[in-house]
């Protein structure tokens, strides 16, 4: 797993960390507070709950704490002639489907705002291609062979 992450990946990371420090945890911890009050912890549901809910909040925290201390953010270069971190790739595959990635680290990987990361089988098979280049990609469900199309160190706007 890679440590590097963008700019705006870290800055998400970091909001996720203060909201979880700042707004959830104190919310749950009062909730588990007026839950113990009221008497037997064995059948009170809220808190209960409520604790369940603090160890997966204390969880989270520990897993982004340890994130952000090893991340490095790196910047995607402006005119990159070969794919590397933070760029974004166009490529056509066999069908003359035309799709468009930005490479990212794991921890901010979405495929649904099209990024993808470095460590998936298409990001590692797309590194260090240039444009024109086939690519061979390995995936779970079979070869994949496509043809990059372009690179650029922002998202290209069609």
């Amino acid at each position: 797993m890679t440590n590097l992450i963008t700019a705006d990946g870290l800055n998400k990371l970091q909001d996720e960390y203060d909201r979880l420090w700042r707004v959830e945890r104190p919310k749950v911890v009062q909730g588990v507070s007026e839950a113990a009050a009221e008497g037997d912890r064995s059948e009170n549901a809220e808190y209960i709950y409520g604790k369940k809910r603090l160890r997966e909040i204390d969880r989270k925290l520990k897993h982004l704490g340890g994130r952000l201390k090893v991340l490095k953010v790196a910047a995607p270069p402006k005119n990159p002639l070969f794919v590397s971190f933070g760029c974004w790739v166009t490529y056509e595959d066999e069908d003359g489907n035309e799709l468009c990635y930005q490479l990212v680290g794991s921890d901010e990987f979405d495929v649904s705002l099209g990024r993808i990361s470095i460590d998936s089988p298409v990001g590692q098979a797309l590194l260090q291609q240039r444009v024109d280049d086939e690519v061979t990609i390995r995936r779970p469900s079979g070869e994949l062979v496509v043809v990059v199309t372009g690179i650029a160190g922002a998202r290209p706007s069609y």
